[in-house]
């Protein structure tokens, strides 16, 4: 685990005090510098190390984040909480040092369930392993079925346009880890930068068979490598580009909810209405709220509805330009 808190409670957590104590193996611990004047906000100082701690828990692949911070300091509390809703880890908050002074009175006995849950990691062991085994199996038999299609597609997009028929571009994954990304090319450009524009209606860098790919979700159907190299799911929130994911998290409070668990091809918002353009902060608002909901509520069983779903919504071609 990875421990943050104020210099004075990690100076009284020890590594044996927090395997003895709390069964807590730590991988790396941060500091907070002291804050004289108490801000309402965090400082810059602050704001880097809990970064920084987000960062590092991701690369040594920690298992949860273990907070040391004055029980009192319930402002302080709220801003680390906000802060760490990147991390899609477990968050949980240790007793503090005058909380845990009661275990040196023999008539009180502290128990590691003081501790208090900040938040709770979305999927357990075991059903993150029966997601990845449906979405390697399910994956893996599309490709096999789906191949035909996939080369006569690839052969139309060369024909049609010039240019690769496929188009490769960073998106933002799980633990907000980046990946490349595959689809089938359906534009005349090749853009992956700051300031991307989203494909609207009519839009003239739209190719002609890129047209039906999109309607069709074809162009789509590249990703299925991604599942099976583990950068996404069958279901989940759709990626977005790293602009949009940049822009968005600026406006929407809960968007980095979005990456608590791994991308899908599919989602719960797709199969809403929420497909295609998002040109204003409303439609985005609507589609990360459907993602979250299927985070907080979901199950194999809602996996599949969502798949069948897709077949129908694709059908309809609601939205898709």
């Amino acid at each position: 685990m990875i421990l943050i808190g104020t210099r004075d409670e990690l100076a009284a957590l020890n590594e044996n005090e927090l395997l003895g104590r709390f069964g807590l193996t730590e991988v790396d611990r941060f500091a907070f510098p002291a804050d004289k004047n108490k801000n309402l906000a965090m400082s810059d100082s602050e704001t880097a190390a809990l970064d920084a701690a987000v960062e590092i828990a991701r690369d040594q692949s920690a298992d949860e984040i273990v907070l040391a911070l004055p029980w009192n300091d319930t402002r302080k509390l709220e801003l680390v909480r906000d802060r760490l809703r990147s991390s899609p880890l477990p968050v949980q908050l240790l007793p503090d040092r005058r909380t845990r002074s009661l275990a040196e009175n023999p008539s009180f006995r502290m128990k590691r369930s003081l501790s208090i849950e900040i938040q709770r990691g979305p999927l357990s062991s075991f059903e993150q392993f029966a997601k990845r085994a449906v979405d390697v199996l399910g994956a893996a038999v599309a490709l096999v079925t789906l191949s035909p299609l996939m080369l006569l597609t690839a052969l139309a997009v060369k024909l049609d346009s010039r240019g690769r028929f496929c188009f490769v571009s960073a998106a933002t994954g799980f633990n907000t880890k980046q990946f490349a990304i595959f689809k089938f090319r359906t534009m005349s450009v090749m853009e992956d930068g700051t300031n991307l524009l989203q494909a609207r209606r009519a839009d003239p860098r739209v190719t002609r068979i890129g047209r039906l790919l999109r309607k069709s979700s074809i162009d789509e159907l590249p990703q299925l490598l991604n599942v099976l190299f583990g950068h996404m799911s069958l279901v989940g929130p759709r990626p977005h580009a790293l602009a949009h994911d940049t822009h968005y998290g600026e406006l929407l409070s809960d968007y980095a909810f979005r990456h608590h668990v791994k991308p899908g091809i599919t989602g719960w918002a797709q199969v809403q209405g929420y497909r295609g353009e998002t040109s204003r902060v409303e439609q985005m608002k609507g589609r990360v709220d459907c993602d979250l909901w299927y985070i907080n509520n979901w199950s194999l069983g809602l996996d599949f509805r969502i798949m069948a779903l897709t077949c129908f919504e694709v059908l309809r071609s609601r939205n898709a330009y």
